[in-house]
């Protein structure tokens, strides 16, 4: 059904890579879901207000709030979909972001205003009637809200959208908090303690819950959150997997909105090798990733290959030092020999949650590489990972 209605009103639906086609799915969804929301809005009011039910216009209110949210969530997909200018090189995917939190910060509102007319409701009660109008204005509710739910996940799933993931599981919320309005009057009617405030305060609370989780989940990506771990395994193989690459670090993701990602990483070469064979190899392997849709800057590393005595301290070293957490890594090691010492210089990448300070890291690693090495001094670079906390 999902597929269907989108082939059918949506151009160019089939090319998702195209972002103007991404945004266009964005749009029809959120027309779809306001039309759904209106009429469930205009439907449970009318008969909440005939039999007196707070809690019934509490949900005719819930799903106007969910109509303005699809209206900002359609807006946030026009918007991003605008192309790169002078004055935002990156684009302007960031505003779909941005209407997600807005249509947080939206939905956390209406569960306030919910609490706050369902506890007036308790003070001063007021007959609720239940009848065959109430039972199949809910019952219909729920249909269509698990309808919006498979609809909205379908289209989030084939655009990667968060928003409209968010959108599914706000209308699976509302198929839960619509079944307690009904059960509720259920209840009431059957043993005659009105439950309708009650209802109201759990229905306004559910909201204002869901609400402040998805303030937190649209906040995140504007912080600059962890990239996806499968994101970044795709990226580390598909660098090591050209040849003449050993290895490759210091992985950067920036996400400027959906399909708008930037990365850079540092690739590890034989310093031996030719150096323009080299650069050429760099320069194939970015833009086999821009013919995938992210822009990558990589960095050479030139590294000794053909000494074994450096060859093996950089492998021991590597080893002995995830003794002190298997999350430990080291790259770009070199050497400096000096008539009394050695220098032995590289970067080590250590998890921000490590529990040791950097100069326990420092000392730590030295008095590990002492042991084996006993003229080496070490000169560490500590860098933090980008991509997660535990690689």
């Amino acid at each position: 059904m999902a597929d269907w209605l989108v082939r059918t009103f949506v151009r160019n639906a089939d090319d998702l890579s195209d972002p103007v086609a991404r945004a266009r799915c964005g749009e029809f969804a959120g027309v779809v879901c306001i039309v759904c929301n209106v009429l469930l809005c205009t439907g449970k009011a009318i008969v909440g207000i005939i039999v007196g039910s707070v809690s019934i216009v509490a949900d005719a209110i819930n799903n106007l709030s969910d109509a303005s949210s699809n209206i900002i969530s359609m807006l946030g997909f026009k918007l991003a979909s605008k192309p790169a200018d002078e004055g935002h090189p990156y684009g302007h995917g960031r505003f779909e972001y941005l209407a997600g939190l807005t249509v947080s910060v939206l939905v956390a509102a209406i569960g306030i205003d919910l609490v706050v007319s369902s506890v007036e409701k308790i003070i001063n009660p007021q007959h609720t009637d239940f009848g065959p109008a109430v039972v199949i204005v809910l019952l219909a509710s729920m249909a269509v809200k698990l309808w919006m739910m498979t609809f909205n996940t379908k289209v989030g799933k084939d655009i990667s959208s968060e928003t409209l993931m968010a959108t599914a599981v706000d209308s699976r919320n509302d198929v839960i908090t619509t079944g307690a309005v009904l059960a509720s009057a259920f209840i009431s009617s059957v043993t005659g303690f009105d439950l309708d405030g009650w209802a109201g305060i759990a229905v306004g609370g559910f909201i204002l819950w869901s609400g402040i989780g998805l303030i937190r989940d649209s906040v995140s990506p504007l912080l600059g959150t962890t990239p996806n771990p499968q994101t970044v395994e795709h990226i580390r193989d598909k660098i090591m997997s050209y040849p003449g690459v050993i290895g490759t670090h210091d992985l950067m993701i920036h996400d400027y909105g959906p399909g708008r990602q930037f990365a850079s990483a540092h690739v590890e070469m034989a310093g031996e090798a030719d150096v323009f064979e080299s650069h050429d190899l760099i320069d194939n392997i970015e833009q086999d990733f821009k013919s995938e849709g992210l822009v990558m800057t990589l960095h050479y590393d030139p590294i000794v290959t053909d000494d074994p005595t450096i060859r093996d301290m950089r492998n021991w070293i590597n080893l002995h030092v995830k003794a002190i957490d298997s999350r430990l890594t080291i790259h770009d090691l070199r050497t400096v020999p000096g008539p009394t010492h050695t220098n032995v210089i590289f970067d080590c990448v250590r998890p921000h949650d490590l529990g040791m300070t950097d100069a326990e890291l420092l000392d730590r690693i030295q008095e590990i590489v002492s042991a084996e090495y006993p003229q080496a001094i070490c000169k560490v670079t500590l860098d933090s990972s980008y991509v997660s906390s535990s690689q």
